[in-house]
């Protein structure tokens, strides 16, 4: 029988105007601490971020979710984080924040493939 390996997600949610509290899936974060793995997969639905908000900032809406994916990297793209490890990394993007990009709700899962749950969850709950 193949080791499953408990992990944890969360979905990145586009807030375009969070006194409306109206929002969609953009991505997915998914840690698994047995495997030290931390990584973020997103796709910003244009269409969808327009039809809630005809301004918003697409650039900066795109920039906010590469930032997420840069922190889960590691490395000179996480920033602060650099230095710290996979679920330090991950707690830190769950943290609640009031802004256009916010992290969801953590779920957690079994799996013998952390990377490839990253892809099966943007397809599932996010394209």
């Amino acid at each position: 029988m193949t080791r499953r390996d408990v992990f944890e997600y969360a979905l990145l949610r586009v807030v375009p105007r969070v006194e409306r509290g109206e929002c969609f899936n953009a991505g997915v974060l998914v840690y698994c601490r047995a495997h030290s793995f931390v990584a973020a997969r997103t796709h910003l639905d244009e269409a969808k971020l327009r039809a809630l908000d005809p301004h918003a900032d697409v650039v900066g809406v795109r920039a906010a979710l590469r930032a997420v994916e840069g922190v889960c990297g590691g490395g000179e793209g996480a920033g602060q984080a650099a230095g710290d490890d996979a679920g330090r990394r991950f707690r830190w993007l769950i943290a609640p924040r009031s802004t256009v990009v916010q992290p969801g709700a953590v779920h957690t899962g079994l799996t013998t493939d952390p990377a490839g749950e990253v892809e099966r969850l943007l397809d599932l709950l996010v394209r």
